[in-house]
């Protein structure tokens, strides 16, 4: 089965025999919900109700030339059943309506008209604090609730995370990418050859990297992640602040989570005071290490402004600049 919106009829016949519609529900309408990077996701309105349809291909849907597997739709699928045995975690997320493994197919809950969080990197833009608060208590409780010292195969995640490895501990400092730096802001590209000559910090990000792909050190207890815990993954509905897309997700650090948060915290400009309420506000399991949060957010903020994920950022070349040495400064702290 191959999701299209231009083929309405295949894809009525398709839920229908899975069971997720009945034979006199027809598909009015297929649109779609938002502005995804990973998946093919559609909006699948009928006369009674409407659903959302996304499927993983062997591609990353915003840069069809990245290879990413397929079974990330599955991993996705088994953390919205870990989290269902939460009631406060579901109800933070859209419930899933139905999973199909061979052709990695996710049918979940509509949430409504609603956008990301995305908006947060306009100038001026800013979060409220109750937000703050509700994803923060959001993360708290998926980090507490799911602990383990031992390797969960389900949550493995291996090709996900050698993915991202990639693109975040490896690709971002290469002097020679193929990505023109200057083609995102003019002058990015020279203020970037510093972070990709600078031998020690290559280091250090690559022991991060080692960290975030390999096993936990022996008596560490590592959390289920979401994986991906930023503004994109955060949805403004009518009820109130939801988290989508945990694609990315696997049992680690707990730190990288909150690292992630908060490097998006400066990206968007959300103030020192905002942060702050970030750290206050996160309940720290068991060994968690101040350290290795601040080498995560160096990281993400690095990878973000000389990586291929690009957001749409409303910063100057300087201000760039500022945060790069921020995110130096935190790796190497």
């Amino acid at each position: 089965m191959h999701l299209d919106a231009q083929h309405p009829t295949e894809l009525q016949t398709y839920l229908i025999r899975n069971g997720w519609l009945s034979d006199d529900e027809p598909i009015v309408s297929l649109s779609k919900p938002g502005e995804g990077n990973m998946n093919y996701t559609l909006r699948v309105q009928t006369t009674t109700r409407s659903l959302i349809v996304k499927q993983a291909r062997g591609y990353v849907e915003k840069y069809p030339s990245i290879a990413a597997p397929t079974e990330r739709a599955v991993i996705e699928g088994r953390f919205y059943q870990q989290i269902a045995t939460n009631p406060q975690l579901a109800q933070a997320m859209p419930a899933l309506l139905g999973m199909d493994e061979a052709e990695s197919v996710l049918v979940l809950e509509d949430l409504g008209t609603s956008s990301d969080y995305t908006w947060l990197y306009q100038q001026a833009s800013k979060i409220h604090a109750e937000d703050i608060k509700r994803l923060v208590g959001y993360l708290s409780l998926l980090h507490a609730q799911f602990q383990t010292a031992e390797l969960d195969l389900a949550f493995a995640n291996d090709a996900m995370r050698r993915l991202n490895y990639e693109h975040i501990f490896s690709y971002p400092f290469l002097e020679e990418n193929g990505f023109d730096l200057d083609t995102v802001e003019p002058g990015l590209q020279e203020a970037a050859l510093p972070y990709k000559q600078n031998e020690a910090l290559k280091v250090a990000a690559h022991a991060l990297g080692e960290r975030y792909v390999g096993a936990a050190p022996a008596g560490t207890l590592v959390t289920l992640l979401h994986g991906d815990f930023y503004p994109g993954s955060w949805l403004q509905t009518a009820s109130g602040v939801r988290v989508i897309d945990p694609e990315f997700c696997f049992y680690g650090p707990a730190e990288f989570d909150l690292g992630v948060m908060i490097a998006h915290m400066h990206m968007a400009r959300q103030g020192a005071e905002l942060i702050r309420l970030v750290k206050a506000t996160y309940v720290r399991p068991e060994g968690f290490d101040e350290r290795l949060l601040n080498q995560f957010t160096g990281i993400e903020i690095l990878r973000r402004l000389i990586g291929l994920a690009q957001l749409p950022l409303t910063l100057s070349l300087g201000e760039k600049v500022a945060l790069l040495a921020v995110g130096e400064q935190l790796v190497m702290a």
